[in-house]
């Protein structure tokens, strides 16, 4: 479940909300003026997000690479049909 609480009630619940955190495997977004400014979430999903991350960024790394010597128009164009594509099928 996910909580949505503002960063004053945060402060005075920190206990309590780590306890759902660790527990209930809850998650929690932290909002400062009403806008969402952090998130605790339980130390097994923040590291499953650290290795989603460390993954997307070696494959970024990977596509930029192999499409270094292409003109930005051309990938561009060559996303677009890709997407069009896929769009098609559904």
């Amino acid at each position: 479940m996910i909580t949505e609480v503002n960063a004053v009630n945060f402060r005075q619940n920190l206990g309590e909300m780590l306890n759902q955190v660790q527990y209930r495997n809850d998650s929690i977004v932290i909002n400062k003026d009403g806008k969402p400014v952090a998130a605790l979430v339980d130390a097994e999903l923040f590291a499953r997000i650290r290795r989603m991350r460390e993954r997307f960024d070696v494959l970024s790394n990977r596509i930029a690479e192999a499409y270094a010597d292409v003109p930005v128009e051309d990938g561009l164009a060559e996303i677009d049909a890709a997407v069009a594509e896929e769009r098609q099928k559904r």
